[in-house]
């Protein structure tokens, strides 16, 4: 028999007849209920219906949600838990949608919440936000800023929307609408805040709009220039184009977009443009003089912040203006901003781009945090410099003090792809540890996985790689297409980039270079032509250089070198080093000296120390038998001081100390490593089944020839 004095314990012996975390519909039956609880603790009212809520039913959540609504609802909800405390969080919320009527429910939260009373879920903050909709409605009151925000940063996605969505149905709208679009762009719901700025607008709402909604709304368009303008013109219309935020979010809109004549006319027609001006200026126009506009800027006494001098930094990066940026790092270290770890990144890539590492190793070491962008940057710049063991030693270090993301795990794999002497097992191992970390299906990490098993010739591994890649984007698509097209493999080249086009996956230049790679390599001239032009009339791509010096390759290797020296004439601004680099080899090819003669003039004169255009022309004239050339080219080379470079291949011969960070290179002749004994014995059984598989497969042709014939 129940007692009266005892009411926890008759709820828990009713509670446990239910099934807990039930979803049900109100209306519920609440006579057992009213049986199991004394009248003269509690009065059970019913939740509004209008509120159409689901959610799980708890005995104690309904004990307490009711009382809680009617006069002196706080008093008797505070009878119904006697000393042990509220069992459980939802219950507790039911508590505060009292107060939550009364302005002070986020206060009451904060303080239930620093006790430690439990742990929040999703199921809570849907009744808490919904049961205040009820009584906002009822009392035709309005959410106040503060407790938005509040409630806003607490809850998760699809909470905010069902908040939204429930003050829509009420009939009840913010009067604070600028923080309803703000809590949106705050959970990266963008789209969803410009649903309802243009709700707000088609329902005719336009005076309720002020100077801060407009400017959320053109962030949340996040470069789209067609909406952007649309609500640009709504500002101007309005009069809120005269605001300086107004203006500010309009240049950021359209630099974003790539506008940035329309983004210089708002800037020039601001009468005193503030910091947020400036900084937008420098950040977006960076073909413009960025240097000019800071002085500009000094001279209007606006103080740059630390904003400022990162898109400054950045600016100057692209552009190379290597005096430029040595003259701002004075600036930030005069003002006290090299203090500031975000400016100093910044001045770490910049010195990295200006192939002044040491520097940015300096500034590095200056830095009294280090961060995983700060690691980045440096690890970054190594990797960009060609200073691949460096690249990866400062990985291994990194890796002690923070936990690598994907940016990290990129650099480093594309050092270790690049570099000839790092052994692939540290490849493997940084590949054990980004699976660990569930970065293995990032965009970044998969396309240089993919990378770095194609330079180190496991092929199969990256095609594994990319079948484990969820989400195919072009940089996927590009690093699978350029691994088989090294390993000169056409026809899966060609196979992958028709599957890339079908999947309405655009291709870039580095795909086209791929493709026209594999072409060149399989001697599919008209293909490679076909594609070349594609490229140009179709995907809107200028060539590059290497495109060029491809088809240049292309048309050479198969001795169509008239059209590939008109083809060199026809590059704007001139062939490049590397055209003509091509070009010279394929005159070699086929002992065409009249037209070597001409390309090695040109190269010569562009770069006069390189070894390679002396060697190439001095065998050429060796095997056409003009000795007294051959004398004059080798004259030439010392007399400038050049020398011809050593060739030198990597072998791992298998050392189990997985702590061993190089391969041993060697030249001909070198007897230096302590095993070189066996790894020559190697490399002779190595020539041995190379001549045997080339003499079969040369027989094999022979056969095929005779049976056709």
């Amino acid at each position: 028999m129940m007692h009266k004095s005892d009411p926890e314990q008759s709820l828990d012996n009713d509670k446990n007849k239910h099934v807990r975390n039930t979803p049900t519909k109100f209306p519920i039956n609440r006579s057992k209920i009213h049986r199991s609880i004394s009248p003269e603790r509690t009065a059970i009212h019913s939740l509004s219906d209008s509120c159409w809520l689901f959610f799980y039913v708890n005995p104690w959540l309904v004990l307490v949600a009711d009382p809680c609504k009617v006069k002196q609802g706080k008093c008797k909800s505070k009878c119904a838990f006697p000393k042990g405390g509220v069992p459980n969080f939802s219950t507790y919320t039911c508590k505060l949608a009292h107060c939550i009527e009364e302005a002070d429910g986020p206060t009451r939260y904060v303080q239930w919440k620093k006790k430690g009373k439990g742990e929040e879920d999703k199921v809570t903050f849907s009744f808490i936000t919904k049961a205040a909709f009820a009584a906002i409605s009822r009392r035709n009151r309005f959410l106040q800023p503060r407790s938005c925000e509040l409630y806003f940063g607490l809850l998760l996605r699809f909470v905010v929307l069902a908040l939204i969505v429930s003050l829509e149905a009420n009939g009840v709208s913010f009067r604070e609408k600028p923080i309803k679009l703000k809590c949106l762009l705050f959970h990266n719901l963008p789209l969803h805040a410009l649903a309802i700025f243009k709700k707000q607008t088609q329902l005719g709402f336009v005076d309720n709009i002020n100077e801060v909604t407009v400017a959320i709304s053109l962030k949340a368009c996040q470069g789209n220039s067609t909406l952007g303008s649309q609500i640009h013109g709504l500002a101007i219309s309005s009069g809120f184009v005269s605001y300086l935020t107004v203006s500010n979010s309009l240049m950021n809109m359209y630099c974003k977009s790539g506008q940035f004549g329309r983004a210089l006319r708002i800037f020039e027609n601001l009468s005193h443009p503030d910091i947020v001006s400036w900084n937008t200026v420098l950040s977006g126009f960076e073909k413009k003089d960025v240097v000019s506009l800071f002085n500009e800027m000094r001279a209007d006494y606006v103080y740059p912040n630390e904003v400022t001098f990162i898109g400054l930094i950045r600016a100057i990066t692209i552009k190379n203006l290597v005096k430029e940026g040595l003259m701002i790092h004075g600036i930030c270290i005069k003002s006290g901003f090299t203090s500031k770890p975000t400016v100093c990144n910044s001045l770490i890539t910049m010195y990295a781009k200006f192939e002044s590492v040491q520097e940015s190793k300096k500034i590095f070491e200056e830095l009294r945090t280090r961060e995983a962008i700060s690691w980045n940057a440096l690890i970054s710049g190594y990797a960009q410099n060609g200073m691949c063991k460096e690249a990866f030693l400062t990985f291994c270090l990194a890796i002690k003090e923070i936990t690598p993301n994907q940016y990290t795990f990129g650099s480093v794999l594309n050092a270790i792809g690049a570099a000839e002497d790092i052994s692939l097992k540290h490849g493997q191992r940084c590949h054990s540890t980004l699976l660990k970390l569930g970065l293995s299906t990032d965009p970044i990490v998969s396309g240089a996985l993919l990378d770095m098993y194609a330079k180190r010739g496991s092929i199969m591994e990256s095609q594994r790689v990319f079948s484990e890649t969820p989400e195919r984007t072009l940089l996927a698509w590009t690093a699978i297409i350029s691994a088989y097209a090294r390993h000169g493999d056409y026809e899966s080249v060609m196979s992958l980039f028709e599957q890339m086009e079908m999947e309405k996956t655009i291709p870039d230049s580095i795909t086209f270079l791929s493709v026209l790679t594999a072409c060149c390599r399989k001697g599919m001239v008209d293909i490679g032509r076909k594609v070349f032009y594609s490229m140009i009339n179709e995907y809107h791509i200028e060539p590059t250089p290497e495109h060029y010096s491809i088809m240049v390759d292309m048309l050479g290797r198969a001795g169509k070198l008239k059209e590939a020296e008109g083809l060199v004439r026809q590059i704007p601004g001139g062939p490049g080093l590397t055209v003509l680099q091509s070009l010279l080899g394929s005159c070699k090819l086929y002992g065409n000296i009249e037209m070597a003669e001409k390309v090695v003039d040109q190269l010569i004169e562009m770069e006069p120390t390189s070894s390679g255009t002396y060697v190439l022309m001095s065998n050429l004239y060796a095997e056409k038998g003009e000795w007294e050339k051959v004398a004059t080219m080798r004259k030439g080379m010392r007399e400038r001081g050049v020398r011809k470079e050593v060739g030198f291949s990597w072998v791992d011969v298998g050392n189990s100390n997985v702590d061993c960070l190089y391969l041993h290179g060697f030249s001909s002749g070198d007897m230096s490593h302590p095993e070189s004994e066996e790894i020559c014995r190697m490399a002779e059984l190595l020539g041995l089944d190379m001549k045997f598989w080339k003499h079969r497969r040369r027989k094999r042709e022979e056969e095929e020839y005779q049976d056709h014939n």
